[in-house]
C-alpha cells in the first residue's frame, strides 16, 4: 500500500471507536430485524383447494381445465391478445408460454386448505383428512425430503392452511398441524417445498403462541431449531392498525422471531371487516391498498414477502362472460405486479391462464430495458438513465423473477445484459453477509 496522504483532521482518532461502540447495539438491531429477501424464489400465485377435494391429480386436473378454457375461449395467441390488450410483438411469446407452463407446472403453490374452504367438521374425519393430506404431500415429493425441483409433477411449494389460534377453533387447529406434521415426518422427512399458512391473526400473541406450538414440535421430534416457518394471513383491521395506533403487522413479524417467511392479504375478510359492501369488495380498493401499504412497508428489508389477495369472479359460463372475467383478472395482476406485489391467490383453474398471461408480460415488456439499464450499470457506459446500487439490486431481482417462473429463458437474458444468473444474484445482494434464513 502507498503512504497514506497527509490531510488536515479535526476529530480526535478514539471518536471513531467510541461512536462505534456506542452504535453496536443498533448494528446488531438492524442486522437481526432487516436481513434483506431470501434469495429463494417467490411463487408467482397461490391456489387453495379444500382439504377434502384435494387428490394425487389435482395439480394435473387445475393444468388440464386451464389448458381447455384456453382451447375453448382464446385457442391462439390472437385471440388472447385481443381480449387482454396484449401488443403484437408480446402475443406470439406471451401465448406459448403460458401454455407451455400450463403443459409444465400449472400450480407453483399450493394450500391444501383446513380453514375456509373446508369448515367445520367432526374431528374424525379432519384427523383423516389430515393424515390423508400428510401422504399426498410426501408421495408428490417423492421421499419427502428433496427439494420440490427435483419433482416436475409436484409444485414448488405445498403446505396446509390450519384453522385460526382463536378460542373457538384453537384446539382443532392445533391437533391437525401435529397430524400433518408429524404425518410427514413418520412419512420421511419435511419438503423443502413444505408450506404453513395460518390465518386470522389479530394480535402478536397469537403469532408468539404460534412460534412456542413450532418450537415444541420441533423439540419432540429433534428437529433444528427454527426448521418450519410460516405464512401469516392479513385478514382483520386490527392485524393492520392497533387499538394504540402502532403497526400491529410490524410487531406479528417481530413476534415471529424469524420465522414468518411472508403475509397474505386476505380480501374478503379484510374487507367485510372495514365495512366494504360485497359488490365493492375488490384487492384495488382503497382499503385494500391502504392495508397491503402498511404491509409493505413492514416487511421491507425483514425477508418478509406480500402476497396479494384474491378475486372471486369466475371465468365460467359462455365466452363472453368468460373475457370479461379474464379482463379483470389480467388487470387486477398486472396491478399488483407495478406496485410490487409479486404473488396474488388464484380460486379456479379458469385464472390460471391470466395468472401466467400477466405475469409473463410483465417481465417480458420490460426485459430490453431492465437488460440495457444493468448492463450500463455494469459497464459504467452511462446512457440516458445513471442507476445507483439500489436501483441495480431492484433491475437484477426483477430479471430473476422473470427467469424463476418462466417468463424469461437464460440465454436471452445474458444475451441482453451480458451477466449469467450467478452475476445478478451478486448484484441483487440479498441478503447481509453471515446471515441465514428460516423459511422460503
Amino acid at each position: 500500500m502507498g503512504q497514506q496522504e497527509n490531510v488536515a483532521t479535526s476529530l480526535p482518532g478514539a471518536l471513531s471507536a467510541s461512536l462505534g461502540a456506542y452504535l453496536a447495539p443498533v448494528d446488531a438491531e438492524l442486522a437481526r430485524r432487516y436481513p434483506g429477501d431470501p434469495a429463494t424464489r417467490q411463487p408467482v400465485h397461490t391456489v387453495y383447494v379444500p382439504a377434502d377435494a384435494f387428490t394425487a391429480g389435482t395439480v394435473r386436473s387445475w393444468g388440464d381445465q386451464a389448458l381447455a378454457a384456453l382451447d375453448e375461449h382464446a385457442p391462439d395467441a390472437a385471440s388472447l391478445a385481443r381480449v387482454l390488450g396484449l401488443s403484437d410483438a408480446l402475443a406470439g411469446p406471451v401465448y406459448d408460454r403460458v401454455r407451455a407452463k400450463l403443459e409444465r407446472e400449472p400450480v407453483e403453490d399450493l394450500r391444501i386448505d383446513f380453514e375456509d374452504g373446508y369448515g367445520p367438521r367432526p374431528d374424525a374425519e379432519e384427523d383423516r383428512d389430515a393424515a390423508r393430506a400428510a401422504r399426498l404431500v410426501h408421495a408428490a415429493y417423492g421421499d419427502g425430503t428433496a427439494p420440490p425441483t427435483a419433482h416436475p409433477t409436484a409444485p414448488p411449494y405445498m403446505g396446509i392452511r390450519m384453522k385460526c389460534l382463536e378460542a373457538a377453533v384453537r384446539d382443532r387447529g392445533i391437533r391437525t398441524l401435529d397430524i400433518f406434521l408429524s404425518g410427514l415426518l413418520e412419512a420421511g422427512g419435511l419438503p423443502e417445498g413444505l408450506v404453513l399458512t395460518l390465518p386470522k391473526v389479530t394480535y402478536p400473541e397469537q403469532i408468539t403462541a404460534m412460534v412456542r406450538l413450532l418450537e415444541e414440535f420441533e423439540k419432540a421430534r429433534g428437529l433444528d431449531h427454527g426448521r418450519i416457518g410460516f405464512e401469516i394471513q392479513i385478514e382483520t383491521s386490527q392485524s393492520i392498525l392497533a387499538a394504540d395506533g402502532t403497526a400491529t403487522v410490524a410487531r406479528m413479524i417481530g413476534a415471529s422471531e424469524g420465522r414468518a417467511t411472508s403475509l397474505h392479504y386476505g380480501t374478503f375478510d379484510y374487507s367485510a371487516c372495514v365495512g366494504v359492501s360485497a359488490a365493492y369488495q375488490s384487492s384495488d380498493h382503497p382499503a385494500a391498498d391502504h392495508a397491503k401499504d402498511v404491509m409493505q412497508v413492514a416487511a421491507a428489508g425483514t425477508g418478509v414477502r406480500v402476497c396479494d389477495g384474491s378475486t372471486n369472479v369466475l371465468p365460467v359460463g359462455p365466452t363472453a362472460q368468460v373475457h370479461e372475467a379474464w379482463k379483470l383478472h389480467y388487470g387486477l395482476t398486472r396491478r399488483a405486479l407495478a406496485r410490487a406485489y409479486y404473488q396474488g391467490w388464484d380460486m379456479h383453474p379458469g385464472h390460471l391462464p391470466t395468472r401466467y398471461a400477466a405475469v409473463f408480460a410483465f417481465y417480458r415488456e420490460g426485459l430490453e430495458a431492465a437488460a440495457a439499464r444493468l448492463a450500463a450499470y455494469v459497464a459504467r457506459a452511462g446512457g440516458d438513465i445513471m442507476d445507483e446500487p439500489a436501483t441495480a439490486k431492484a433491475l437484477s431481482g426483477y430479471l430473476l423473477r422473470g427467469l424463476d417462473c418462466g417468463a424469461l429463458d437464460a440465454d436471452e437474458v445474458t444475451r441482453l445484459s451480458g451477466l449469467a444468473r450467478a452475476e445478478l444474484e451478486g448484484l441483487a445482494s440479498p441478503r447481509r453477509a453471515g446471515l441465514t434464513a428460516t423459511g422460503r
